[in-house]
């Protein structure tokens, strides 16, 4: 009972907050609409998204092939300074451990530096998105009467909804109109 009034204490506070950004304040007999949608999913089923996403795994693919190749090559290095550590002496071996410590060093900042990069164009394709989703999402909602549309968030974005009816999840519609508008 206690968790049903504070869900229907914080919607009414969002439509509240919601038809205030829509235009002005709602009154407690209006009946207000509130969508929610998913970004990202709307971004993986599009079919703009998938290509987009495709690139993207291609990428990360070509990335990790030259990461698993230097991988090789310092496992290669080491096990010859291994194999060859008891007939070294002492200013080559340390000529070995050195050439290994600048290899590993390298790679390390190569994988920092994928990283990197990978992340830039996830946010890049976020980006591309953001603008053609919003478009899409404002068809959507002006159709259905809609006052405000919250993305309900996910793991690796803040979680803004903590529920919501399936009933007002939008998602399906905007990827419809996404492909409609987007081919």
């Amino acid at each position: 009972m206690e968790r049903r009034r504070t869900m229907k204490t914080g919607l009414m506070w969002g439509a509240i907050v919601a038809g205030m950004i829509a235009g002005g304040p709602v009154s407690a007999g209006e009946a207000v609409k509130v969508g929610v949608v998913q970004q990202q999913l709307i971004i993986e089923k599009t079919k703009e998204g998938k290509r987009a996403l495709e690139t993207l795994k291609e990428f990360q693919a070509s990335r990790q092939r030259i990461i698993t190749a230097d991988d090789a090559d310092l496992k290669k290095l080491e096990d010859e300074v291994k194999s060859q550590e008891g007939g070294l002496s002492e200013a080559e071996k340390a000529k070995k451990q050195e050439q290994f410590r600048v290899k590993f060093e390298a790679y390390q900042r190569r994988i920092q530096d994928f990283n990197n990069e990978i992340q830039q164009r996830q946010q890049a394709i976020t980006e591309q998105f953001r603008k053609k989703i919003d478009e899409a999402m404002q068809v959507v909602a002006e159709k259905g009467g809609f006052i405000a549309v919250l993305d309900e968030g996910g793991v690796s974005t803040i979680q803004v909804v903590l529920y919501a009816h399936p009933s007002i999840d939008l998602t399906e519609q905007v990827i419809k109109e996404f492909d409609r508008r987007n081919k």
